[in-house]
């Protein structure tokens, strides 16, 4: 289970990282589905990895982080489903 866990942590960590580079290097805009996807899953999967190891400030601020891209994602939606 840890190593699962631990995959888990380093895989977010890695989306989340990817997002905002990116992001910072013009490959992506923060506009974008995939920006808020990345956010979100790698928010995800920071959660699962922060409460395994009791680190529960940076599970909240990854269930911040999951509300924002949750967010933001549903408004892009919403903005399709308009057009």
């Amino acid at each position: 289970m840890k190593f699962f866990i631990d995959l888990v942590g380093w895989i977010g960590s890695v989306e989340v990282i990817a997002a905002y580079g990116l992001n910072s290097y013009q490959r992506i805009k923060s506009d974008s589905i995939v920006f808020q996807i990345l956010n979100f899953t790698g928010a995800i999967f920071l959660i699962l990895n922060t409460i395994y190891y009791h680190a529960y400030p940076s599970a909240f601020i990854n269930v911040v982080w999951v509300i924002i891209a949750a967010v933001a994602i549903g408004r892009m939606i919403m903005k399709r489903k308009l057009n």
